[in-house]
């Protein structure tokens, strides 16, 4: 099964922040500030579980994102309050290194 995009329109309406989606395996990654906080994966948001995260969703469902995956926070319920989940996801990113810089590219010689 994969995401809809009407699921992916539904998540990005209803969450009060500029987030920014890219596909990725198939399903889609979510990005705040570059950073990958979540994903959406059979039409269901997967909260990555950072310590910020799970202070303030303890008691949301965890499970595994794709087979084989590490449980994250299902998301999909925190959706009913769209500003705890906005909370959630800012604190996965605050949570989360700095992105890597990308290394300049080579120049070739001639």
């Amino acid at each position: 099964m994969s995401t809809s995009a009407a699921t992916i329109d539904h998540i990005l309406d209803t969450i009060p922040l500029t987030l920014t989606v890219k596909k990725m395996f198939g399903e889609y990654a979510l990005y705040l500030d570059g950073i990958v906080v979540a994903f959406i994966c059979d039409d269901t948001l997967f909260i990555k579980p950072t310590p910020g995260a799970n202070a303030l969703l303890p008691e949301a469902p965890r499970g595994p994102a794709y087979p084989g995956s590490k449980d994250y926070i299902v998301g999909s319920e925190s959706l009913d309050d769209p500003d705890l989940c906005a909370r959630a996801l800012r604190a996965v990113a605050a949570d989360a290194p700095p992105p890597k810089p990308k290394k300049p590219k080579k120049q070739k010689t001639p």
